[in-house]
C-alpha cells in the first residue's frame, strides 16, 4: 500500500507540538505514514494570523499548565513546563533554535527528527537553554551528530538559504490556514485535511481510514 503523506509544521517552543511529534513518530509504521517534518516560526504564524499566545490571557495560561500536566501523563512524553516559560516565549523566543534545526535539516536530513526531539527535551525535560550556540553544540553532540555536519549547521544558522527555508515552511503553514502550532496536514484523494494541535488524532485516524490505538500504540495495555 502507498504511504499516506502527512506534513507536520512545528516549533519547539510549542509544548503541544512536542506531544503531537511523538505520537506521529509512533504511528509512522502503524499508519504507514510518509511524515514530512517542517520547522516553522510560531511567532511569525501568530503575528500573521493575528493570534496571541494562550498564556497572555491569565485564565488560558492557568488552564494550559493544568492541561499539559494531564497530557504529559496521557501521551507518556517527558514534558514538564519550566518556571520561566513565559520569559522564554516573550523574550528569548525560538528563532535561533528553529534556524538551527532548519540548518541541520539542510545539511543532513536524517538528523532532523533526533535534533528536534533533543531540543524539546532540553526545553521541557531538563530545562536547559535553547537560544545560544553552545546549547546547539551540546544538542548536536547529544544525538551523536558528526562533527562536520554540526559545525556546518552552526555556521549556516544565519545564511540566506536557512532563513528562506524557515520562511518557506512558515508561509506554507499559513497558506493551510495556520494560526498556531502544531499543524498536521494529511493528504488524501480528496485533498489536504488540516488539523490543529495535539488532540485530533481520533479524527485524523477516521479521515485517513486508520485505527486509533491510543497515544502509545505498542503499549501492552491496549
Amino acid at each position: 500500500m502507498s504511504k499516506i503523506l502527512v506534513e507536520f509544521f512545528y516549533d519547539i517552543i510549542s509544548p503541544y507540538s512536542f506531544l503531537a511529534f511523538e505520537v506521529l513518530q509512533r504511528y509512522k509504521p502503524v499508519w504507514n505514514l510518509d511524515l514530512k517534518l517542517k520547522p516553522v516560526l510560531l511567532g511569525g504564524i501568530m503575528k500573521s494570523s493575528g493570534n496571541s499566545p494562550p498564556a497572555v490571557v491569565p485564565n488560558k495560561g492557568a488552564y494550559m499548565a493544568t492541561d499539559l500536566k494531564r497530557l504529559q501523563k496521557y501521551f507518556q512524553v517527558p514534558l514538564f513546563l519550566p518556571d520561566n516559560l513565559m520569559d522564554l516565549i516573550m523574550k528569548g523566543g525560538s528563532l535561533n533554535a528553529q534556524r538551527f534545526i532548519t540548518a541541520v535539516d539542510l545539511q543532513k536530513h536524517e538528523y532532523l527528527e533526533p535534533i528536534s526531539r533533543e531540543m524539546w527535551l532540553r526545553l521541557y525535560k531538563t530545562h536547559k537553554d535553547i537560544t545560544e550556540i553552545e546549547s546547539f553544540q551540546e544538542a548536536g553532540k547529544a544525538i551523536g551528530m558528526d562533527e562536520n555536519t554540526l559545525q556546518n549547521a552552526l555556521k549556516s544558522i544565519n545564511d540566506v538559504s536557512t532563513k528562506q527555508r524557515l520562511r518557506k515552511y512558515t508561509e506554507e503553514a499559513l497558506e493551510y490556514g495556520a494560526f498556531g502550532a502544531p499543524i498536521i496536514v494529511a493528504h488524501s484523494r480528496e485533498g489536504p485535511e488540516v488539523f490543529f494541535g495535539s488532540d485530533r488524532f481520533e479524527l485524523l485516524a477516521h479521515v485517513i481510514g486508520k485505527p486509533w490505538l491510543g497515544p502509545v500504540p505498542t503499549s501492552p495495555k491496549l
